[in-house]
């Protein structure tokens, strides 16, 4: 009897953190968004659906969500083709291959908000090197952080450096895990480098590019928040501010915890609709050997 209930004693602890840290705020944040709450929370008062109304009758908000879909859309496209082409370059037989292959992955080791500072920096009109090369050769000082659109423009090279090691890494075993065999097979038969790469390469990492999709696009939308809360604040203006931003400014700065629910909701939806027309749809167009 007493080998039958080990098994869930065992795993007991790990229900209670699950339920108290993942579960019971999920709960909550459904309640939560049914109410207006009042900023020292000591008050709520039912409203039903009024802050999903609110927020798809805002201007605000409907500009964010178009800035949002701007931004995952480049950041990840852009951070797959630069990837997949490194990885390329990283799967030659050079000296030191496997040092470059250590620098190129230690990006994805800091932090977003660690990230966002260096390219801060960076781009410094003050002290930054980037601004001091654009002086130096175009007689230009860009407000990179400061106007519409480098800011954006700037946070997007910002978060496909900092996720550019991770997508290697899953290239880079992708394109070792294809057999020489249909590479040479390909050059006997006439295929130049460019033919060998569209018609093998890419097909064959093509599960590889499946999934990376999908965690580009997780990342893009909920991590980068660190980067932009560095670089930006979501400025100028909101032109900034992604869904994720635009949540925290709403639950932490202004104490609308209502409406920071609604969005979390909201955000959930969205992410959980794209992943299952995602997976319905883009995997026939994998390719496994």
């Amino acid at each position: 009897m007493l080998k039958k209930w080990v098994p869930y004693l065992l795993l007991l602890p790990t229900f209670l953190i699950i339920g108290f840290f993942i579960y019971y705020p999920a709960v909550m944040t459904f309640k939560l968004s049914a109410y207006r709450v009042s900023p020292f929370g000591n008050r709520m008062i039912y409203i039903g659906l009024r802050n999903f109304h609110s927020l798809f009758s805002s201007q605000e908000y409907i500009q964010v969500l178009y800035t949002t879909l701007i931004f995952v859309s480049i950041t990840v496209t852009v951070g797959l083709i630069v990837s997949l082409f490194i990885a390329l370059l990283l799967n030659e037989k050079v000296p030191a291959i496997g040092v470059f292959r250590t620098l190129m992955f230690a990006p994805y080791a800091i932090s977003p908000a660690v990230a966002g500072t260096l390219w801060a920096f960076l781009l410094s009109p003050a002290a930054g090197y980037i601004s001091y090369i654009f002086l130096k050769f175009f007689g230009l000082q860009p407000q990179w952080l400061t106007t519409y659109p480098l800011a954006l423009v700037s946070i997007m090279i910002a978060t496909v450096w900092k996720n550019l090691g991770f997508n290697i890494i899953f290239f880079l075993a992708g394109i070792q895990s294809i057999p020489k065999s249909y590479y040479e097979a390909a050059t006997i038969d006439g295929a130049n480098a460019f033919k060998r790469f569209l018609k093998i390469t890419v097909p064959l990492v093509s599960p590889v590019t499946f999934y990376l999709v999908i965690m580009n696009i997780i990342f893009t939308t909920f991590s980068v928040f660190g980067t932009i809360d560095i670089m930006t604040q979501g400025g100028p203006g909101s032109t900034t501010t992604t869904l994720i931003y635009k949540l925290y400014r709403d639950g932490f700065v202004n104490y609308r915890t209502g409406l920071a629910s609604t969005e979390s909701i909201i955000l959930l939806i969205i992410m959980s609709a794209f992943t299952y027309v995602y997976f319905k749809f883009a995997q026939r167009a994998v390719h496994y050997q």
